[in-house]
């Protein structure tokens, strides 16, 4: 693959994915298009019991790409990204994402949607989207389910970043680091045990269960965001203009619609 690395150990009871896109493991369409077959592959595998998520390089990911976010192009990219996250949600093979270094916008809504999240000391976690002058469809339904309505909605109007002791203090992630060593190590253990000795299809089921109300909310609503964002959000000058002085590299003049 040319931007995913898939390697399995523990006799394929284990599959570490690695986002690898040579620099900051943006989230683009041939990203997107191959973690779909990559996803599809796990699915069936049925004694597959742990997937472990992470980055190559420093940092896990800068998020969806920004030029994917322009008006002409916006409709495709949400759709497979929406997409991916509902796959996502089906799979319910337990996830361990492992993060260093930037792990925004739509790398965090993917975060989002592993169940065990281990996080170093370089790591930075946000969705800076309100600062280009839109928002991200699924963080505005996993956030607060995650964290509840006064944390996300804190991070979703401001687009703050919040270092790895914040993002432990608010619920984000479940466990700090020191460093990227010790952080993997530590998941390893956890995978060896916890996961390793019980069933495949017995954590299947158990995800489905306790997901479930999750899994409803993000097929009923995700839809909806999606037309909110395609039919309004981009009909505005404010959302085309912060994507185009993002790209631009200069400062965004809002008219405020």
């Amino acid at each position: 693959m040319e931007k995913l690395q898939v390697d399995y150990r523990h006799g394929g009871q284990a599959a570490q994915l690695t986002l690898n896109d040579g620099k900051g493991n943006v989230l683009d369409s041939t990203m997107m298009r191959e973690l779909h077959q990559v996803l599809d592959e796990f699915k069936a595998r049925k004694a597959l019991k742990a997937i472990v998520l992470c980055g190559a390089g420093k940092h896990f990911s800068f998020g969806a790409s920004v030029e994917e976010h322009r008006k002409e192009q916006a409709a495709g990219m949400l759709s497979v990204f929406h997409s991916l996250i509902l796959k996502l949600s089906g799979l319910h093979i337990p996830i361990i994402s492992l993060v260093s270094g930037q792990c925004l916008g739509g790398g965090l809504e993917v975060v989002l949607m592993s169940h065990v999240i281990f996080a170093d000391a370089s790591a930075r976690l946000g969705q800076p989207e309100i600062n280009l002058g839109v928002f991200p469809p699924p963080a505005s339904l996993l956030l607060p389910l995650k964290l509840g309505l006064a944390r996300a909605a804190e991070l979703l109007v401001t687009g703050k970043i919040l270092t790895a002791d914040q993002a432990r203090e608010t619920g984000l992630v479940n466990r700090v680091f020191d460093s990227r060593e010790t952080m993997t190590a530590a998941a390893e253990e956890w995978l060896e045990k916890y996961i390793l000795p019980k069933s495949a299809s017995s954590l299947r089921l158990a995800i489905q269960a306790f997901r479930m109300p999750m899994q409803e909310q993000l097929e009923m609503y995700l839809p909806k965001l999606e037309e909110l964002y395609l039919q309004q959000l981009m009909a505005t000058h404010d959302a085309n203009e912060g994507i185009a002085s993002f790209l631009e590299k200069r400062k965004p003049e809002w008219v405020n619609g």
